[in-house]
C-alpha cells in the first residue's frame, strides 16, 4: 500500500516489490569489476579502522565489501525490506543501520567518510532535499573529512528539440526509458518487462543534479571540492565524461 507521498511499503520508491529482485536487476553492477575500484577509492578515504557513513546502503553492494576491508561503516537508508536483504548475507548483521530519509536522518558518532553511490544522490527529487543532504554529510563528518558522491552527468545533449525520453535499455524483455523535464530538472526512469506474455511497468522519480550545482551545495555545507574524476580507476573527468566521482572535503572552520 503506498503512503501518502506515494512511497511504497514505507519504503520510499525501493519498497518490498522493488526490494525483492533488486540484486538480481542491477547484476552487472555487482560484479567485482564494478565493486573492487569503487571499495579500494572509498577505502583509501576511510584509511585504515576508519568510519564511513553510506547514505542509501540499500542491499549492502559496497557496505559489506568495505566492511571487509577494515572499514566500520553505517547505513542510512528509507527501506525496510532493502536493509533486510542486506541483513540476511554474510557479515550483514554487522553492519548497523539507520532507517530513515539519508538527507535529514542523524546518527550518533563521527566519520572520516560519508557517501552516496550509483546515483543515490538524484533519488532525492528536490534542490532542497539535495543541499540538506549535503549538509547533513557534512554534520557527521571529522573536519578534514571526505563526502563522496557517484552520479551521472545529465545525458540532456542527447535530447533533440521536442523530444523529452531517452531509452537506456532495450532488450527481449525489457525496456528502460528516462523522460526529462529540463525545466524543473525532474526525470522519471520508466522500467518495462515482459514475463510469460504480460507486461509490468514501474517509474522511479529523480532530480538530476550539474556538478557545478554539487559545488554549490558542498560551499553551502563547509565543504570545498578536493577531486573529480570520471569514474573509481580516476580516469580524467572531461567535457565528454558520462559521469563522475567527486569529493569534497569539509574544512575546518565549520
Amino acid at each position: 500500500m503506498a503512503d501518502e507521498n506515494g512511497y511504497v511499503d514505507g519504503g520510499g520508491y525501493f519498497g518490498e516489490a522493488v526490494a525483492a529482485g533488486y540484486d538480481a536487476s542491477s547484476a552487472e553492477m555487482f560484479a567485482p569489476r564494478v565493486v573492487g575500484p569503487a571499495v579500494e577509492f572509498l577505502a583509501g578515504l576511510a584509511g585504515d579502522g576508519g568510519r564511513a557513513l553510506e547514505l542509501g546502503v540499500g542491499t549492502g553492494r559496497i557496505a559489506l565489501p568495505l566492511a571487509g576491508r577494515g572499514v566500520r561503516v553505517h547505513g542510512v537508508d528509507l527501506s525496510r525490506a532493502m536493509v533486510e536483504r542486506l541483513r540476511a548475507k554474510p557479515g550483514g548483521a554487522a553492519v548497523p543501520v539507520t532507517i530513515g530519509d539519508f538527507a535529514t536522518t542523524r546518527v550518533p558518532g563521527t566519520f572520516d567518510l560519508a557517501y552516496p553511490v550509483f546515483n543515490t544522490i538524484m533519488n532525492l527529487t528536490s534542490q532542497d532535499a539535495q543541499v540538506d543532504c549535503f549538509r547533513t554529510a557534512a554534520a557527521h563528518l571529522e573536519p578534514g573529512g571526505c563526502f563522496v558522491v557517484e552520479v551521472v552527468v545529465p545525458e540532456l545533449r542527447r535530447l533533440p528539440p521536442g523530444q523529452e525520453a531517452v531509452p537506456f535499455r532495450v532488450d527481449g524483455r525489457r525496456l528502460g526509458f528516462d523522460v526529462y523535464d529540463v525545466a524543473t530538472q525532474s526525470v522519471s526512469s520508466h522500467h518495462v518487462e515482459v514475463a510469460d506474455g504480460r507486461g509490468a511497468c514501474r517509474a522511479i522519480p529523480f532530480r538530476y543534479v550539474w556538478p557545478a550545482e554539487l559545488d554549490l551545495m558542498a560551499r553551502l555545507a563547509g565543504m570545498r571540492l578536493r577531486e573529480r574524476w570520471s569514474d573509481w580507476e580516476r580516469s580524467a573527468f572531461t567535457g565528454e565524461s558520462r559521469q563522475h566521482v567527486s569529493v569534497w572535503e569539509k574544512t575546518g572552520m565549520w
